[in-house]
């Protein structure tokens, strides 16, 4: 088979790593990818952005492509499955309607009010004046969300009134994060434990994949501003054999329905990002692809061939399928630039990344290579992922090979994996 990944973060990386592992495999395509994927076998990186529909399209006609796996939401929001789809190309993910579950923020809570589906109480405004109003007297913290795509930093916790007015004036008034701050989402705080739940679906069936929790925010003690993740484990004690059940009974199957109602098949990767307490399950967001940094230490874990899941998803025969894992624990530590996820610079020449093995593995999220030198391309640059027998082996693993790995401004989280402990 001939694959094409669209995409150019550690996802990206971590889902061609793992592809080029199947036997059903035979060359794959970056669109377009980085100085990771460049470097892995029967892959080849193509220089088309992942939001180029027509350029990506053109690509596959002409490369006869047998499948594309869509990485990050942009294309996604944008309806490339749809483009892909009426040209008669098999393409994993959600089509454009579909993937409003992670477009619109308003479309995803219509959907859990509707289905009935444990969230966060909300509230939804069009205009700063009146979430002004409703911000001056509404339970602190509060939470507030840009209700289109932001890159992961759409979403703000504010901690005192000030605060939620700053985050209404970034947002709504000046529109820090453009058009996706139009309308915004005014929600309660919810307190307890985030965890990531991801299932692959075919449009019929779906298959739970292995739990993470994935650490969001930029500092230590889960301290400073939400970022696009800075590290991420798997599995995670939170989620029991029977939370397990219980999420796939009382959430996503809802949500499947849901959708269903509406006429939406939902096909490829859907990530429900939920709080947890006392067992008490709440629905925080839903991402229509998969996560970023989950997938790296998900797919460190899994023993199954995911280029045949893939393809059996997009075919709609997931059926049936079983999902097999490695019992270790996998742990990812992002290292990020300085200033992520603000403003920062690129271009620094990385020195240290280490000799990988079957424990460790360093997927790229921002890098490019120039002259023979890996350079930082990102805020995001690298994803140290190790194996253990146990989460504190995991834990030391990632951070061993993390601390060998430097470049100018370069930091990094120190207590991935230590929420529990």
């Amino acid at each position: 088979m001939k694959v094409l990944v669209i995409g150019s973060g550690g996802r990206e990386h971590a889902l061609v790593w793992k592809i080029a592992q199947s036997d059903l495999c035979e060359k794959i395509f970056v669109a377009p990818g980085n100085a990771g994927t460049a470097k892995e076998p029967k892959t080849k990186n193509v220089d088309i952005k992942a939001e180029d529909l027509d350029g990506l399209l053109e690509f596959a006609k002409t490369e006869r492509i047998d499948l594309s796996i869509v990485g990050p939401e942009a294309p996604l929001v944008m309806g490339i499955v749809d483009l892909f789809e009426k040209n008669n190309l098999l393409c994993l993910g959600p089509n454009k309607l579909a993937a409003q579950m992670e477009g619109s923020k308003i479309f995803m809570k219509d959907v859990l009010k509707k289905g009935n589906i444990p969230t966060a109480n909300h509230k939804v405004f069009s205009e700063a004046a009146t979430a002004k109003e409703f911000l001056k007297n509404c339970e602190i913290p509060v939470v507030l969300k840009a209700d289109g795509l932001a890159g992961g930093k759409g979403v703000i916790v504010a901690f005192s009134r000030e605060e939620a007015f700053e985050a209404l004036n970034s947002l709504m008034v000046k529109q820090k994060l453009g058009s996706a701050g139009d309308n915004l989402v005014v929600e309660e705080f919810l307190r307890g434990e985030e965890a990531s739940f991801i299932v692959l679906c075919d449009g019929k069936n779906v298959i739970p994949l292995a739990s993470s929790q994935d650490h969001k925010q930029r500092d230590d003690g889960d301290k400073g501003p939400n970022t696009g993740g800075m590290g991420a484990y798997s599995p995670t004690p939170l989620i029991t054999n029977e939370l397990n059940d219980e999420i796939m009974n009382k959430i996503i199957e809802p949500t499947l329905a849901e959708l269903k109602n509406r006429g939406i098949k939902y096909k490829g990767f859907l990530y429900a990002g939920l709080m947890i307490e006392k067992n008490e399950i709440k629905v925080l967001e839903y991402n229509c692809r998969f996560g970023d940094p989950e997938t790296q230490p998900i797919l460190m874990r899994m023993k199954s061939d995911f280029l045949k899941l893939c393809l059996k998803a997009s075919k709609t025969e997931l059926e049936n399928e079983i999902i097999e894992w490695d019992d270790r624990y996998a742990l990812g530590v992002v290292m990020a630039s300085k200033g992520y996820p603000e403003k920062y610079d690129i271009g620094f020449p990385i020195s240290g990344i280490s000799e990988e093995s079957e424990s460790i593995k360093v997927f790229h999220c921002g890098t490019k290579k120039i002259a023979g030198e890996i350079l930082t391309d990102g805020g995001r640059v690298l994803c140290v992922t190790g194996l253990g027998e146990n989460l504190e082996n995991a834990f030391q693993s990632a951070y061993e090979s993390t601390s060998k790995i430097s470049w100018e401004g370069a930091f990094y989280r120190k207590d991935i994996g230590k929420r529990n402990q």
